[in-house]
């Protein structure tokens, strides 16, 4: 009986269908050719199968959905659905066509739906439906339903009727922070992955509203593509399209329970409207799905929290040579002579290559021979932002022997805790042997000339005038002319200028911070020039990163914030210490968010976003350096 009233009810729809299928399948092509010829989002085929709920009461309905979707869905051929033996068709199939704008770049589905109900109470699978799409077969996964006993639940309206509430928006379109540990070691890399869900069109950019915060960690952004690359995940039954928003490496700096606040976004999605279903043709001939209508609703997504547990490192069998680096790593080390004679120099090169925080990792110190001068190492570092943090840091030692003999450079010590074998471990350089000759000079050659410049200069050198026919006397008095007092006042004031010099120099030595403080804004603007030349390149990543760099490293130098601590609360709340006015603390939390989010989902207007980003930078830098200025000499 149900099978003759279905089959009366589609003979009815069938011409009216029919009317509306050509339209349909007209724009379908039509947005078909654009997907095809927008390649800023990458989109694999795949077909799936879903249902509203997998646990349902004994005859209650529910909905299941095959869906294919890719770049061009006019190449799906025969659709095979499973065998729905243990359930009974209320509804389908019935075909629907979906299309997508993300970031400029179009995609297609292709929904085959069914409504159904099961007379029967237990566990029941429904088994996999194929197509063929460009010569390929695909087939959809099994799906097992649990149905119990009990009323069914009201029945839920279906997407034509339902209101679209926050609570059905945020069903469907979510932000899911996941980290790949969540009990690590003291200094361990975590890496915390930001991934949008979307079910729902996404209008037009997202904008970010607030960014997680790292206190107790020290952050180091992972590169992403310059674009968002969707792929399809089912999650909890249900189908969608995700995307890796963010992705950071992060090392804790303290110990306990810390927590990683949630991002939120601004997301305007599009909600589908359709016409009431009251059986006028007219309103049946308007739903099809090329006349959907569409409105957008700003809906604000905000991922979880995220807690991780930060042990402390054993203390047992800590060495001497250990000076906080954990990771993975291998020393290696070369010398550029070993014969050389005294007052040369000499260069050692050690290298550190591996995984974990290597813009923290530092030498020990070693000790030389009495007769060796050493200098400051020279420092240089790669570092690789992939999934882990990884690279190589290098130290120059300048080394130069004073005095003859064979002598010995020591070996150097390098030791780090490794949390995968949860053990520490040493690695060494060899020893040195050095050769040092005796200099080469001696006391018959002066100031650096040879005997042989020495010879030539005594041959340019001219006899004695004995002659005082053209010498006259005279006229006046000079010594107290202004020649005079210039010769005898300027040695006075340069010995004043130079002591306030070494005195300023060494209270900015002895104090760092102040130090910091004094540079902020010189090293601002070096960051600035080399940021324009970036934006004037073209180079949009690049150009975010600089500028991003810029004003984080200008607060932590100006506010004396530790690198480890930064964060734009931490920040915020140290301006508003500092009195400095509300309108330029937003100015920069707006602008400092706005640049975070276009390193990771840059804007389609690349050179325009990129001079108003850096006019909007440096009118806050100019600001914060005028205002900060004042207060200091207040």
């Amino acid at each position: 009986m149900e099978n003759r009233s279905r089959q009366t009810r589609t003979g009815r729809s069938g011409d009216l269908y029919r009317r509306s299928a050509s339209l349909t399948t007209i724009a379908v092509a039509f947005v078909a050719a654009a997907v095809m010829l927008s390649p800023v989002v990458t989109y694999s085929q795949s077909f799936t199968a879903s249902v509203n709920n997998t646990s349902v009461s004994q005859n209650e309905q529910f909905e299941l959905s095959f869906t294919f979707s890719g770049q061009d869905v006019n190449g799906i051929k025969n659709f095979q659905p499973p065998d729905f033996r243990e359930f009974v068709i209320l509804s389908g199939p019935n075909q629907s066509t979906s299309l997508q704008f993300i970031n400029g770049a179009a995609s297609g589905s292709m929904t085959y739906s069914y409504y159904l109900r099961c007379p029967k109470t237990g566990k029941f699978t429904i088994g996999p439906a194929s197509i063929d799409y460009n010569g390929k077969k695909y087939a959809t996964k099994p799906i097992t339903m649990d149905v119990v006993k009990g009323s069914p639940k009201p029945a839920q309206g279906t997407k034509a009727n339902a209101s679209a509430s926050a609570g059905d928006i945020g069903d469907n379109v979510f932000i899911v922070a996941t980290a790949d540990k969540h009990r690590l070691y003291m200094g361990e890399q975590v890496t915390v992955t930001y991934k949008l869900y979307t079910r729902l069109p996404i209008a037009s950019q997202m904008q970010v509203s607030k960014l997680p915060s790292y206190e107790g960690f020290w952050a180091e952004e992972i590169n992403l593509p310059g674009t968002i690359s969707l792929s399809t995940e089912t999650r909890n039954g249900k189908q969608y399209r995700v995307g890796v928003l963010k992705k950071v490496a992060l090392f804790p700096s303290q110990l306990g329970e810390l927590s990683v606040t949630p991002m939120v976004l601004n997301i305007p999605v599009q909600i589908q409207q359709r016409r009431g279903g009251n059986g006028n043709v007219f309103d049946q001939f308007f739903n099809d799905p090329f006349f959907n209508n569409y409105r957008t609703v700003n809906y604000t997504a905000k991922s979880n929290t995220i807690k991780l547990q930060v042990m402390p490192l054993p203390s047992k069998d800590v060495l001497s040579s250990f000076s906080g680096a954990v990771g993975d790593y291998s020393l290696s080390s070369e010398i550029s002579a070993v014969n050389v004679k005294a007052n040369e120099p000499l260069t050692l090169k050690v290298t550190l290559k591996g995984q974990g925080n290597i813009q923290l990792l530092s030498m020990p110190d070693f000790t030389l021979p009495a007769s060796f001068d050493k200098y400051q190492p020279k420092v240089s570092e790669q570092i690789d932002r992939d999934d882990t943090i990884s690279g190589t840091k290098t130290f120059e030692y300048l080394i130069v022997p004073r005095a003859g003999g064979k002598k010995e450079i020591p070996s150097l010590k390098f030791s780090y805790f490794n949390p995968q074998k949860r053990s520490y471990i040493t690695l060494s350089t060899p020893p040195y042997p050095i050769n040092v000759e005796p200099g080469t000079s001696t006391g018959s050659e002066v100031a650096g000339f040879s005997k042989e410049d020495i010879k030539l200069l005594g041959e340019d050198i001219r006899y004695i005038k004995t002659s005082t026919a053209d010498i006259r006397r005279s006229a006046g008095l000079t010594v107290f002319g202004t020649g005079f007092w210039t010769a005898v006042l300027l040695p006075f004031f340069v010995l004043v200028g130079l002591v306030t010099w070494k005195r300023r120099t060494d209270k900015l030595a002895d104090n760092l911070e102040l130090l910091r403080y004094r540079r902020a804004e010189k090293i601002a603007r070096g960051r600035f020039k080399k940021a324009k030349s970036l934006m004037d390149a073209g180079n949009q990543a690049d150009f975010y990163t600089e500028i991003s760099q810029a004003i984080f490293g200008y607060l932590e130098d100006k506010l004396h914030i530790q690198k480890s601590e930064m964060s734009l609360e931490k920040a915020e709340d140290e301006l508003k210490r500092r009195d400095i006015d509300g309108g330029l603390i937003a100015s920069l939390r707006s602008c400092t968010e706005r640049c975070e989010f276009a390193r990771f989902a840059p804007a389609g207007n690349g050179s325009g976003a990129m001079n108003d980003m850096y006019n909007e930078m440096t009118k806050v830098i100019v600001g914060l350096e005028r205002t900060l200025s004042v207060k200091k000499n207040a």
